[in-house]
């Protein structure tokens, strides 16, 4: 959880949490991101945070940009916005929060591990708390919200800044199963003009597939991504996954914002998505199948022209 910043112009790095309250049905999103902008301005601490009740608008809210100053006693800092292990806290002039995580699990490599410790690619994403649960409050305008044992997960990207385009998806399963999609175009000259690579990891009963490095299996997987329904088909090992992932508009928030080279990103989030996840055989038997409701948590995005958020 510790940055992993090392004072590198041009560099983008995330902390962000995504939960379902289970008494309400509401979903949060909190991101928080370092900047070392490419051009040498200094390097800055912002983000946002979001709330997603299940009747009525998501709520959405900023908080900075403050310059970066590293810490002992965070792993993230901002004004009052803090991350540290298994706490986050914080306020911005619509939203604050107060929580604490437990029960991660073992890390969620969606990546290769050798790409998120050698950082070879031009980015990597990590889930260090697949399984967390999560307790504490979150007030929005009006509404206070006391969380108890809300399934979700905190996650980590470390890298040049955002795709030229991708997809992303935390699905809870039930009983220590989750899944963790990413689907991305690079912006690299060469590799922008293929198709998405789709990054996926399933932990089922204990056991992640695939069991080996998720680039190589990435071949044999196919990503169609568009709103307000992407999906994501092919072959893990011995076995076929099907997901197919729908963001309403009305459930869906677009924000923009600046990649470390000034170009714009926009990202299309819902915390109270669909999704349908199904495990086959290769004979076609269905070995497990999955039907989440609002409480799948996913992405859409894309970089823009350059400009201000």
């Amino acid at each position: 959880m510790a940055s992993r910043w090392r004072g590198q112009r041009g560099r983008l790095e995330v902390w962000y949490t995504t939960f379902t309250d289970p008494d309400s049905g509401t979903g949060v999103w909190l991101h928080h991101e370092l900047v070392a902008p490419r051009d040498g301005r200094t390097a800055y601490a912002h983000g946002w945070a979001a709330v997603f009740p299940k009747v009525g608008e998501p709520v959405f809210s900023r908080f900075g940009p403050t310059d970066w100053h590293p810490t002992e006693d965070a792993d993230f800092l901002a004004g009052s916005v803090r991350v540290n292990a298994g706490n986050l806290s914080g306020e911005t002039p619509d939203i604050s929060w107060d929580l604490r995580s437990s029960n991660g699990g073992e890390p969620l490599f969606t990546f290769p591990r050798w790409a998120w410790k050698r950082e070879l690619l031009p980015a990597a994403q990590v889930v260090p708390a697949p399984t967390a649960t999560y307790e504490g409050t979150i007030r929005y305008g009006a509404q206070q919200l006391t969380i108890t044992a809300a399934p979700g997960c905190t996650a980590r990207i470390y890298g040049h800044g955002n795709a030229r385009r991708w997809a992303w998806l935390h699905a809870e399963l039930g009983g220590g199963d989750v899944l963790e999609v990413v689907a991305a175009v690079s912006t690299r000259p060469g590799l922008r003009n293929l198709r998405p690579l789709p990054m996926v990891r399933l932990r089922l009963d204990g056991v992640d597939y695939p069991g080996g490095d998720t680039l190589l299996a990435a071949r044999r997987l196919h990503a169609d991504i568009r709103l307000p329904t992407w999906q994501v088909h092919g072959r893990i090992g011995r076995h076929q996954l099907d997901v197919v992932v729908t963001q309403p508009p009305n459930r869906t928030i677009t924000v923009p914002y600046l990649n470390p080279d000034g170009s714009r990103a926009i990202c299309r989030n819902s915390e109270l998505a669909d999704a349908e996840i199904t495990w086959r055989s290769l004979d076609g038997k269905t070995l497990r199948r999955w039907h989440l409701k609002e409480t799948a948590h996913a992405e859409v995005g894309d970089r823009q022209d350059v400009g201000q958020p």
